[in-house]
């Protein structure tokens, strides 16, 4: 029955917009530029870890445990103007599944609270009111409706897709959606336990301009765009952008407290220093095509504390923004298609002691096949379960010592070729019509030394 009723939602909901749908769609290019020029926003972390002390709360906490009783989004979008800030950026439903807009898919919700009434809905009024763009967050893992690693149902997909459809229909133009619990090492949730080119097109398909966003970072290349619109940078877990090197549009995220949500701690502990958040982050982070999103957590009554009230006012004096960022260069799309080759048998000519065939296709970039030095041509193949459709490779290589290689298919026992050849640097993207077969594989011409490969992957994107 919950599966009939989620797809119906879904469907009923699709049909209620075509003022979004209808509207001019633009170029992915344009819509990351236009996300980097932003520079600067307000993430807001509000939701029931609030009123208990952790991030991460019992995912049995009652509904009735959500109760601000001065909630004022107008003093969030009043904050973030007086900081200079183009954006927000809210919590729609955290790790522990309550959801604090009108949602029809759970009784876990706002409107079951003492409140009783759509925050989301409140803060995207707010925010436009002060010519603020809208963006939201969502959380895949959701431990209260035990949406965890190794027990995902087609139901559980359902409800998803409902969520994020009521999200990106009732509340006008969502600038970006950013997504977190997903393929994540603490989360463990797969882009095959719950589609990520399903969820991707389904948001495309209800806002075509809408940026999807994956906080996905410390696992992947930072030379392409694997399973987001945007790279993301959390400085938390530890991860940072080159400002020297980087190439593509990118977010870095970073509280203004020690944590994400609100803590009884926080109206009495000095926040980070605006001078430093401005000179150290901000302006430095701008100049290598990367907005800045710092978190303000709003307290227990709704409302942001003083001090962060305070150093967000000095930050706004300090930092004005000096409008559009140079244009970015020219990249390659985003990877969205589930990768065939993973976990495959592969095979290998000749490879150098431990670092055999199967570290290159293990969906780990830090292990890697390597070809044993003394191997002239070497080659390297993935073997299907049975004949796939296709039409992209992409090669990951551990180092950069491939100078010039062929990419070939097995069609029916006949090897065919690819386009392949001589592209260079870290992260090599073959794009090329379909084809069909049961094995695909790289012969390598030319390489500097004993060349090694962290991933090779296989997939069927949508046209």
């Amino acid at each position: 029955m919950k599966k009939l009723f989620f797809s119906r939602l879904l469907a009923g909901v699709l049909c209620l917009s075509p003022a979004i749908l209808s509207a001019q769609s633009k170029s992915l290019s344009t819509l990351q530029q236009q996300f980097v020029d932003l520079r600067f926003g307000m993430f807001i972390h509000f939701n029931i870890p609030t009123f208990m002390n952790q991030d991460w709360p019992d995912p049995e906490t009652p509904a009735t445990a959500f109760n601000p009783t001065k909630l004022d989004c107008n003093q969030w979008a009043s904050t973030a103007k007086a900081a200079n800030m183009s954006y927000g950026c809210l919590t729609t439903k955290h790790h522990s599944g309550f959801c604090i807009w009108d949602t029809k898919t759970t009784d876990y919700n706002v409107m079951n609270s003492p409140l009783k009434r759509d925050v989301v809905k409140e803060y995207v009024t707010a925010f436009r009111a002060k010519g603020l763009k809208v963006m939201l967050y969502y959380s895949i893992l959701d431990t209260h409706h035990k949406l965890r690693p190794h027990g995902i149902t087609r139901q559980d997909i359902e409800m998803i897709k409902a969520q994020l459809t009521e999200l990106l229909t009732n509340y006008g133009e969502i600038t970006a959606l950013i997504i977190d619990g997903w393929d994540a090492p603490w989360s463990r949730i797969s882009y095959e336990d719950v589609p990520f080119d399903d969820i991707y097109h389904l948001v495309k398909t209800l806002q075509p301009n809408c940026l999807l966003m994956d906080l996905n970072a410390a696992k992947y290349p930072t030379d392409a765009l694997f399973y987001t619109d945007i790279k993301s940078y959390e400085q938390g877990a530890g991860q940072h952008i080159s400002k020297e090197s980087n190439q593509l549009p990118a977010l870095s995220c970073l509280p203004i407290n020690q944590n994400w949500f609100w803590k009884t701690s926080f109206p009495t502990t000095p926040v980070k220093d605006p001078l430093k958040l401005v000179n150290d982050n901000l302006v430095q982070l701008n100049k290598a095509w990367c907005n800045f999103i710092l978190n303000v957590a709003p307290n227990r009554e709704g409302l942001i504390d003083e001090n962060a009230v305070a150093a967000l006012t000095q930050m706004g004096k300090l930092w004005k923004n000096a409008g559009p960022l140079p244009a970015l260069p020219k990249g390659e799309a985003p990877i969205t298609a589930q990768n065939f080759a993973k976990y495959q048998y592969s095979n290998s000519s000749w490879s150098d002691d431990m670092n055999i065939m199967d570290f290159a296709n293990d969906d780990n970039f830090r292990t890697s096949w390597q070809s044993n030095a003394v191997v002239k041509n070497p080659w390297y193949e993935v073997d299907f379960d049975r004949e796939k459709d296709f039409n992209m490779v992409t090669i990951v290589e551990d180092g950069d010592h491939i100078k010039q290689y062929r990419l070939e298919y097995n069609d029916g026992g006949v090897w065919k070729p690819l386009p392949g050849g001589v592209q260079q640097g870290k992260v090599r993207i073959h794009r090329f019509d379909r084809v069909r077969g049961g094995k695909v594989r790289i012969l390598i011409d030319e390489s500097n030394a004993a060349p090694a490969i962290a991933e090779f992957g296989v997939y069927n994107e949508r046209k």
